[in-house]
């Protein structure tokens, strides 16, 4: 159903529709401060200057024809011209009462549900998945959730490092140093492998004739050579496992489309790049010089497309893929989740596309950049000997840590509980801890990690909502009551005001949600539901519910289900289960 702000902004439309021009669709917006309502419109005061009348005199207009009465109270006019607009109560019962037989949740599907690609995650084959990998992971996947809830057709692209010189380093170390790894599976563990890919990148940038025996594997792997392939292969299976761990641990889905995908489409970028007269020839390589990109002398910057030695980069990969994917897998919209740092990368990419026809409408592709993951010291996030931390090793010690807490807290509550439900709390909060931190933040933002910060079952945290779920849970077995079995939607009565905003809030859930899909700031949505809880914590502290008389008994008994199944499916969007018990 559509929510109150669509639906008063619809009325307000309607009824001013034709007598002023150039009307913004937002006419309605949230009331700035609760003493002014629930809603105000401001448009009376924008108005003025272009029709010549008091602002006061224009609102005075409005309010005459717009029709809310079977939503709103008697419409208020303050100050200057501004309209406030407060709900009344039998519209929020009435609305309330909708939700409860809506599986969505008063969340309505998108109209067309366009067909969206959404490239996140991306680690590198030889390489052990770190906390850098975390943000594009959870960020992709929980945006991937909201577009997907919304109705969309959604494909899950990994654009895994599996191509490129990397594999022209190692394949050419390891022929040296262990042969059998490039023709026997899992001779190595994935540790090795990552300690050997450092010491060929030693080698690599001080040894000019291992330098060019790499480049020249990168042209053989490239080529097709049978060895190398078999090698390369090998390397990224065993690679491919590891991550898996990692996304069975994350709940993460994902379709793996790596760069080594796009290479026999390579030849063809570049072909077309020369048809449309887009190619230079630079010191040997084909180029497309950039507008608006310029180097340290500030002369145009090029971007490369093919090397000298005949090789591709990174860009002309990232070329063939946007073309594949707005070709073949005829995607309409294609949203690149990434660090901030390469934010230049994408604009030149996109730059390129866009001149060679290959991209007609640049809206149809977006980078959706990520700030740093910092420790406690504020400086990036790494282990005390100064290495990368490990994805594995952050997961493994923040379900350690929840562990501790959760034992502590049973301790202190003479609680016993059985080692399996020790396990499943301690597996569920912690890796849920770790997701809300980040999924908290402005995602342009960076952030600083803290294992104490977003553990605590206090303030703007995972264990927070989770707990506030689990009360709920708990509230409704001491009731009796599952509101599961029910068909038909139960009256509602809102006699006190902690039960009205709490009521308020949950009708704001398709608000939270399209702003999220608008956005792209899955922030949004964490905010929404950590107000959510607090405002249902007063309403449970200020307004008995198994003690009330029987009628508001109910009414509060389906106030308390309808907060725990929108946590649900928010948490749910942010890729977090919920506990029935803590």
């Amino acid at each position: 159903m559509p929510s109150i702000l669509e639906q008063l902004n619809q009325r307000f439309a309607q009824a001013l529709a034709g007598q002023w021009p150039a009307l913004p669709p937002a006419l309605v917006v949230p009331a700035s401060q609760a003493k002014f309502g629930d809603f105000q419109c401001n448009i009376a005061l924008p108005l003025a200057k272009s029709l010549g009348q008091s602002p006061r005199a224009i609102a005075e207009q409005i309010v005459a024809t717009v029709q809310v009465d079977d939503i709103c109270e008697p419409l208020e006019i303050a100050g200057p011209g501004f309209i406030n607009l407060r709900l009344k109560l039998d519209y929020l019962a009435r609305q309330l009462q909708a939700l409860q037989t809506d599986s969505h949740l008063g969340v309505t599907p998108v109209a067309i549900p366009a067909r969206v690609i959404i490239d996140f995650s991306s680690p590198n084959i030889a390489k052990e998945m770190h906390v850098g990998h975390l943000r594009s992971t959870i960020i992709g996947d929980c945006l991937a959730r909201v577009l997907e809830f919304r109705g969309y057709e959604v494909l899950r692209l990994n654009h895994v490092g599996d191509w490129g010189t990397q594999f022209g380093m190692l394949i050419t170390y390891l022929k040296e140093v262990y042969p059998d790894a490039l023709i026997q599976a899992d001779v190595l563990d994935l540790g090795d492998l990552v300690a050997f890919y450092k010491q060929a990148k030693l080698r690599f940038d001080e040894d000019e004739s291992f330098k060019e025996a790499s480049r020249q594997a990168v042209v053989k792997l490239q080529g097709g050579d049978p060895d190398s392939l078999q090698a390369w292969q090998l390397l990224c299976e065993q690679s491919r496992r590891e991550f898996q761990v990692i996304y069975q641990l994350l709940d993460i889905r994902l379709t793996e489309r790596g760069e080594s995908f796009y290479n026999p489409f390579l030849p063809g970028i570049v072909a077309e790049l020369d048809r449309v007269g887009l190619l230079t020839e630079d010191a040997g390589a084909q180029c497309v010089f950039l507008e608006g990109f310029s180097n340290k002398e500030g002369q145009p910057l090029p971007l490369i497309i093919q090397k000298s030695d005949g090789g591709y980069n990174y860009a002309t990969t990232d070329l063939a893929a946007l073309k594949y994917r707005l070709e073949t897998d005829q995607a309409q919209r294609i949203i690149y989740v990434t660090d901030a740092g390469q934010a230049n990368h994408f604009a030149q990419v996109f730059q390129v596309a866009q001149r060679a026809g290959i991209l007609p409408d640049p809206s149809q592709v977006e980078h959706v950049p990520f700030g740093l993951v910092k420790g406690e010291d504020g400086k990036k996030l790494k282990t005390r000997s100064g290495e990368t931390v490990r994805l594995k090793d952050l997961l493994d010690e923040a379900v350690q840590r929840a562990r501790q807490d959760l034992e502590n807290r049973l301790m202190q509550e003479e609680r016993q509980e059985t080692p399996e439900f020790i396990q499943q709390v301690a597996q569920v909060v912690g890796i849920a801890a770790v997701k809300y931190a980040d999924l908290s933040q402005n995602r342009t933002s960076d952030y600083v990690f803290s294992y104490d910060k977003m553990l605590a079952l206090q303030g703007n945290t995972a264990p927070y909502l989770l707990y506030a779920y689990a009360r709920i849970q708990s509230i409704a077995r001491e009731g009796k009551v599952s509101f599961q079995q029910e068909t038909e939607a139960i009256s509602m009565s809102l006699p006190e005001p902690t039960e009205q905003q709490l009521a308020k809030a949950l009708l704001q859930l398709s608000e939270v949600i399209q702003e999220v899909e608008k956005t792209l700031l899955p922030n949004r949505l964490c905010d929404y539901l950590y107000d959510l809880s607090k405002k249902f914590n007063q309403f449970y502290e200020n307004c008995p519910v198994l003690k009330a008389e029987e009628s508001l008994r109910v009414s509060r008994m389906a106030l308390c289900d309808l907060t725990a199944r929108t946590l649900k499916l928010g948490l749910s969007l942010l890729g977090i289960p919920v506990l029935e018990r803590m």
